[in-house]
Order: structure tokens, then sequence, then C-alpha cells
């Protein structure tokens, strides 16, 4: 049993009122557009199949598997030992748009759940949409939290029309993963063992011909076959570090606004490593981490996500960093998980209930960055248990570097986008396309996106 005193139960939300057949037709538009693209599971959450729960049961959806799972769910446990066993009925549903279909869908049809997850980047296409309810300065002053309590560049990417959206529960970056064998023959290791400073074009691309000569072949490796998101990732990294690059995406997804020239810098560079060996020319997503884990290449770039890949290998010597700054400026990358309210009517006690799971889940964050994610609750992230954490403090400066994908309805993580422009730029590392075409076939491509209004 909980010592929390009782807490008065809330009433379930009424339905919404003013649900509009072109919001309730274009959600369906929505859905259906996304889910040829992934795999779809059956809503297990109530609301969607309309069960039955105790008023004080939160429901809570997310989208984790692995081992973040494993971690939310042990989070998950730590608010139903605050709350009690029946205070919170949790549902995972299938990653990306399968998720999004169904939570947009569940709150069109006025039985969203109370919590749920969403990548950042995913939440501005909601909100656009009018399906999450904004926080207030007084929801996170109930729970004792402040704007200043979260990480500068995800809090200042959530407020979207002067509003809060989301409450970031992390940063998940782009990250430079390195084989501490293989770098010490090198000659690229400190002292402490750790990477040296690579910043500078030049001094990168030294390194990457210290690390050929090392393996006798590949240098870096960056998935490119069968995988979209990676290539995507690479490229706005490298992108948006040079001085005045623009957005890609501009007036929500309507307009390509990527800067061409500099497009084709970035992509002309990417054939030139791979040109000189440097840069494999085709690994999918398990073989570009084999090869820098078995050492037969010293980097490997993809999210920090794959520390538990690399921790699971015996005898495996890695160390982790930030992505270079190579040319003018620092930049990667990056999403944050979030927890957003979907739209629906609140009893004061509920939306109190609502944000104090929402804070059990914050001050957990250590778990959650166990797993690879820098915490944007700076209690955590600034706590000296975090900062003695290997090899996550090594890497944690991302955060502060992190650039999102422009807001589009068809953007975002795991999204139509990615899929779409990943696919191209995976073309042209394996010499496939000229920079050129690649430029050509993307704007074809999302020509039938940018010319769509949104469904919601």
């Amino acid at each position: 049993m909980s010592n929390r005193p009782p807490r008065s139960a809330p009433m379930r939300a009424a339905a919404s009122a003013g649900i509009s057949r072109r919001r309730l037709l274009g959600a369906g538009a929505l859905a259906a557009a996304a889910l040829p693209l992934a795999g779809c599971s059956s809503p297990l959450g109530a609301g969607l199949l309309g069960t039955e729960l105790n008023p004080e049961t939160l429901v809570y959806w997310n989208l984790f598997g692995g081992g973040d799972g494993v971690r939310m769910q042990d989070m998950q446990d730590g608010y139903r030992e605050l709350f009690g066993p029946r205070s919170l009925q949790a549902t995972t549903l299938a990653w990306g748009n399968p998720y999004y279909s169904k939570l947009t869908l569940a709150t069109v049809g006025n039985q969203p759940p109370d919590v749920a997850v969403a990548h950042l980047t995913r939440a501005k296409p909601l909100w656009n949409g009018g399906l999450l309810d904004p926080i207030a300065e007084e929801d996170l002053a109930g729970v004792g939290l402040t704007t200043e309590d979260f990480n500068a560049q995800a809090w200042a990417t959530q407020r979207t029309d002067d509003q809060n959206i989301a409450i970031p529960l992390d940063t998940h970056p782009f990250t430079l993963f390195y084989n501490r064998e293989v770098c010490e023959q090198a000659g690229l290791l400190d002292s402490d063992g750790l990477l040296v400073d690579l910043t500078g074009m030049d001094v990168f691309e030294a390194a990457l011909k210290e690390i050929s000569a090392v393996t006798g072949g590949t240098a870096i490796t960056v998935a490119n076959v069968a995988e979209t998101s990676t290539p995507w990732r690479f490229f706005w990294t490298l992108y948006n570090q040079l001085e005045g690059a623009t957005p890609f995406l501009s007036d929500d997804g309507a307009t390509i606004s990527v800067d061409e020239e500099k497009f084709l810098e970035v992509t002309g560079k990417i054939q030139e490593w791979v040109e000189q060996g440097w840069l494999n020319s085709a690994l999918d997503y398990a073989t570009s981490q084999t090869e820098m884990f078995t050492g037969n290449a010293g980097f490997y770039l993809q999210g920090e996500w794959e520390i538990a890949t690399a921790q699971s290998i015996d005898g495996l010597d890695f160390g982790m960093a930030s992505i270079p700054q190579l040319f003018d400026k620092p930049a990667v990358q990056a999403d944050s998980h979030t927890f957003i309210l979907p739209r629906k009517e609140r009893s004061p006690q509920q939306r109190q209930q609502a944000m104090e799971f929402i804070k059990a889940m914050l001050d957990q964050s250590m778990i959650w960055a166990e797993g690879g994610h820098i915490p944007a609750y700076l209690t955590t992230a600034e706590s000296e248990e975090y900062l003695a954490l290997e090899p996550q403090r090594h890497y944690a400066d991302s955060a502060d570097h992190a650039v999102y994908d422009d807001p589009a309805w068809y953007g975002g993580s795991g999204s139509t986008f990615e899929d779409t422009v990943g696919a191209q730029l995976g073309l042209v590392q394996q010499g496939a396309l000229t920079p050129e075409q690649s430029l050509a076939a993307i704007r074809n491509q999302l020509a039938i996106y940018t010319s769509t209004p949104s469904p919601l």
C-alpha cells in the first residue's frame, strides 16, 4: 500500500465536443497513409476498446521495445510503488507510424490515453492537428517543476505557438562509437584511453586515414542498406554544422527549402570518403556495427541506444563520443522522447494525476540514462551519479547541440520523410546516384506530400 494520502477519484473524461467530420476523415487518411510503411499490432489499452477501469487508474501508452521497454517497465513499477498496484495501465504499441496512427485515431475518437509518449518531432504534427492539450506553467508548478528544470535545447524545441506541448524525458543523438584497440594502434587515444579531439575536417580525415591503415580498409561505418533513418541522421548532422544551413522543410512541410549548395557539399564529401576507402559503400544496420565491434573499422555512427548492443559483446573495448565538429559549428541530429497530454476533457484532479505520473517518470531518469539516452531532466543530468556514468558522460554535451527534424505532418522520427530522403541519401553513399540526382529524386518523391495539406 502507498503511504501517500488517498487521491480524490477523478471523473473519467467526458467526450470532447467539436470533433469535425473533416478531422475524423483526416485521421483515417493519415492512418491509411502510414500503415503500409510498417507492421501494425492491435491496441491493447483501454479507451480504444472501451474497457472499464478503476477511476483511479491512469492510462499510459508508449512505443518502447527492447532494452528501453524493460527500463520503462521498471519505471512504471516505480510509479505503482508510489500510488498503488492498480494506479496504472500501461500499454506498449508498435513503434513508428502504427503507434502515431493509433494515437491519432484514439484521440479523434474521444478515447485517448491520459498520458502518452511521443517523439518531439512527432508531437508537433499532433499539436498542429489540434490533438494535444498544452501544459501550463501551473501544471508544472503543481508537481514542483519549472521550465528551468530541463535541457534548454530540448525545452526550446518543444515550445510551439508560445505553448508547452510536451515534456522531454531525454535527448537521443546520433553518436560516434569507437573501437579502442583500433584507435590506440592509430594513435588516436589520449593518456586516459579516450578519443582525442577530432575537431576540424582536416584533423578528422587524418584520423580516418590512420584508422584505415590499421584496418587495411574501412575506417568508419554508417548503415545504408535496407536502412533509411541512419543516412538521414548522418546527412542532417553534417549539413547543420555548416553556417547558414537552411531548414530542409519549411511552412510545416509544404516547402522544400534545403540549401542546394550545402546539400551537394555534404553529399559530395560522403562520396569522397567512400572513394577514399574510408567509409563503407554498402552495409546494413547489423553489419555496420559488427565491423566496428570486430575491429574491421575504428568508428561507427549510430544512435546512442546501441550502447546496450556494444556492452553485450564479450571482450569489446569501446568508447563513445559526440560527433566532432567538422565544419563551422557543432551540431548533431537528435530527437527526444517526450510525454504528451492527448486532447481530452480533464478535471483538475485528472490533470494533477497526469502530471504526477510524468514527474514520477522524470524522477527515475537515471534508469533511463543507463540505456544511453541523455536525461532532459537536469536534476539527473547534472547529478554526480550521471556524470560518473561511463561512457554516457562523454557524449552528454550532444544534447546542447541537438538539431531536430523540421516540422511536417509526414515528418519526424521513423516517418515517411525519413524513409524517402534517407533512401536517396543511402544511394549516394552506395555510389548509385550522384548528389545532384539524389536531390532531384528527393524533390520529385516529396512533391506529393508537400502539395498535400495535413490530413488533420
